[in-house]
């Protein structure tokens, strides 16, 4: 079974974890690109808030097996 992830500021995306999401809080580059680098290798689907999208813009080439969208506010 796949994994699904969200990445972003806490309260964006804490309550994802209801739906059994992987939540990883990130509110800066760096907690954004450790939290990309600690996805399972089963994760097929990242959920981010615009913010960790744009932090993460350059990471995301690094798993091109994993779709990826954006939480618009």
């Amino acid at each position: 079974m796949a994994t699904a992830a969200v990445i972003g500021e806490a309260l964006a995306v804490e309550g994802w974890a209801l739906a059994g999401v992987l939540v990883y809080a990130a509110e800066s580059h760096g907690e954004a690109a450790a939290a990309w680098a600690a996805l399972p290798p089963d994760t097929a689907l990242v959920i981010m808030t615009v913010s960790a999208a744009g932090w993460l813009d350059a990471e995301l080439a690094s798993r091109p097996d994993i779709i990826t969208t954006v939480l618009r506010p």
